[in-house]
């Protein structure tokens, strides 16, 4: 894990830029700004740049070395359809500023390695001018990321056929990083990857998450609840605040982290819920340094999502997950094979039933679950210190081959 390089031609130090579409959530801008912290603290010359379309990334603290570009916001209609975030422009004119926008960042930032979140070619294809750019210039590094799960193998297969990413993947990508492990799940299954574009699969683990706590945990004790980004998080939230209304014997004391994607009005109508509660039930809105309420939890109730996931692992805590199964079986998919890995305790629509009677005895079960380290096979945390040794050796390739 040295990454003690430094491109002798010209003296400098690695540049990383890393990009994440963001169109909803928090996973693509969280799991990039865990890579790039990383990298940075692996190597404290090299630098690194997010270019991303989250409306919270100003939110969040960067290391040092580590910067952000952010890109016009866009979002996803009840139809599935995208429109402009904020500004007055159409889709297709706000996808064309953004494409600008990258190539820009690119030609001023000039990377040793463009690491991409998870769309081979980007929101609506916005990536592919600067991948041909970058292909013709054969100076930088291409490298695409893709968490554990993606969705279900053909509907994934449909989605890449139509965006085109498997040509993208095939042409462009000098390697692929699956932040996971093969005998958990593979997220490439059911795609006509090519042998050569599978020989340059790299299964890194999942990605550890920063286990030194950066503040002072909530009394305990307490259980978090947490629907990651808050999006799509509703039904969980009342799931949970339904079971403590229900049962006024249930313990621990809760502590619920809306996440910022949770709608104002919603979260009024949560609030007086959790007021009448007095204090079994206690809440906070977005917290991007959610590690410290994670460090200091007796157990976890959440949803299934990559960076939550990885964070019960990090942390070593007892987790009921409740997935979403729409827009895609991603969170349901992860959830399902942790449980049968002894990891945590999914509560299933179908098979438990999301009432707050199921919710309640999975509360109270909680103490009684095993830890996640009592399941956790060797390199399954791994993957950042795997990422930092293949930021490594490729660009200790590149230098080789400049000075050859």
């Amino acid at each position: 894990m040295s990454l003690g390089i430094q491109d002798k031609t010209t003296g400098r130090a690695p540049r990383i830029l890393l990009y994440s579409h963001d169109t909803f959530g928090l996973g693509h801008l969280r799991r990039s700004r865990a890579l790039a912290a990383a990298i940075t603290q692996a190597n404290p010359d090299a630098s690194a740049l997010i270019l991303t379309g989250s409306p919270v990334a100003g939110r969040f603290t960067f290391p040092r070395r580590v910067d952000h570009v952010r890109l016009p916001g866009v979002t996803k209609r009840a139809d599935g359809s995208y429109a402009a975030r904020t500004i007055g422009m159409g889709i297709e004119e706000v996808t064309e500023l953004r494409a600008g926008l990258i190539q820009t960042s690119v030609e001023q930032f000039d990377p040793d390695m463009l690491i991409v979140d998870k769309e081979p070619t980007g929101f609506r294809g916005e990536l592919l001018p600067t991948l041909e750019t970058l292909l013709q210039s054969q100076r930088t590094k291409l490298v695409l990321g893709l968490r554990d799960v993606l969705d279900e193998p053909e509907v994934l297969a449909a989605e890449w056929e139509r965006k085109e990413a498997i040509t993208a993947t095939e042409r462009f990508y000098h390697e692929i990083w699956i932040y996971g492990l093969r005998s958990i799940y593979d997220p490439t299954q059911g795609l006509p990857l090519s042998r050569a574009a599978q020989s340059r699969i790299h299964w890194t683990g999942y990605l550890r998450r920063d286990l030194t706590p950066v503040g002072e945990p909530p009394e305990k004790p307490y259980i978090l609840i947490t629907p990651g980004g808050g999006g799509d998080g509703k039904a969980m939230v009342n799931l949970v605040l339904s079971a403590y209304e229900k049962d006024p014997t249930l313990s621990p004391r809760a502590v619920l982290v809306y996440g910022p994607f949770l709608s104002g009005e919603l979260r009024e109508e949560f609030e007086t819920r959790v007021a009448a509660l007095n204090g079994r039930l206690t809440a906070v809105g977005f917290e991007s340094q959610i590690e410290t309420l994670f460090a200091g939890a007796s157990g976890v109730v959440c949803m299934g999502g990559y960076n939550t996931f990885c964070e019960v692992l990090s942390f070593d805590k007892r987790a009921v997950i409740v997935p979403r199964s729409t827009p895609r079986l991603e969170q349901w998919i992860r959830a399902s094979r942790a449980e049968s890995l002894g990891l945590v305790r999914m509560l299933d629509e179908n098979r438990d039933g999301l009432t707050p009677e199921a919710m309640i005895q999975a509360i109270r079960n909680l103490p009684e679950q095993p830890l996640p380290s009592q399941a956790i096979q060797d390199g399954l945390l791994d993957g950042l210190d795997y990422v930092v040794d293949r930021v490594d050796a490729l660009l200790g390739q590149e230098q080789k081959r400049a000075t050859g």
